[in-house]
């Protein structure tokens, strides 16, 4: 399977409208994107700009996904990644995430670090990230809020330039409130 990463560009405007409109996110804030709210999001410049990039993941010639890279002025990107419904949970997820890695650490000398949040009951996002090489530093409680008028909690993963380097991760110390002492509050 061929896989390649076009950048979004102004000309592909009304295909990024329909790819965004024309499939359920269930993962994401709002599962449902309308016309209106993606031409609104293109005209923000949320796919290119100073800050963000898009790319098309496309396979054998069919647009299948978008990544989206945000806070690229920053030390620690973020990215937003959807690949379509029909091909989900076939590595598609794991491809873009290793290319996008790649990308950032190459395209990006002073980038030391890039983050993705999604929501805890994101499965397969998870895993992603894990043989990735990205590792849970964040659990957020309560914090994403679901199309269905709940409120999920997100996890947040990174990955270090130098883990990236090595192949190696560097996992946070999780029990470091002891040092904090018994004083109480």
């Amino acid at each position: 399977m061929e896989i390649t990463y076009e950048r979004f560009e102004s000309a592909d405007a009304e295909e990024l409208v329909g790819f965004l409109s024309g499939d359920a996110w269930p993962f994401h804030v709002s599962d449902v994107v309308d016309q209106a709210q993606a031409r609104q999001w293109i005209g923000e410049g949320r796919y290119d700009g100073q800050d963000s990039r898009a790319f098309w993941i496309t396979v054998a010639g069919e647009r299948t996904g978008l990544v989206r890279l945000m806070d690229l002025c920053d030390d620690t990107p973020l990215f937003d990644l959807r690949i379509r419904s029909e091909r989900r949970g076939r590595g598609l997820g794991g491809q873009a995430l290793t290319w996008l890695t790649r990308y950032v650490f190459t395209e990006f000398p002073q980038i030391q670090r890039i983050e993705g949040t999604t929501r805890r009951d994101n499965v397969a996002m998870r895993r992603t990230f894990q043989r990735c090489g990205y590792v849970k530093e964040a659990h957020y409680r309560d914090a994403w809020p679901a199309a269905d008028g709940n409120v999920r909690d997100a996890v947040g993963y990174a990955i270090l330039r130098r883990d990236w380097l090595s192949g190696s991760t560097t996992v946070p110390d999780w029990n470091d409130e002891r040092i904090l002492g018994s004083g109480g509050v």
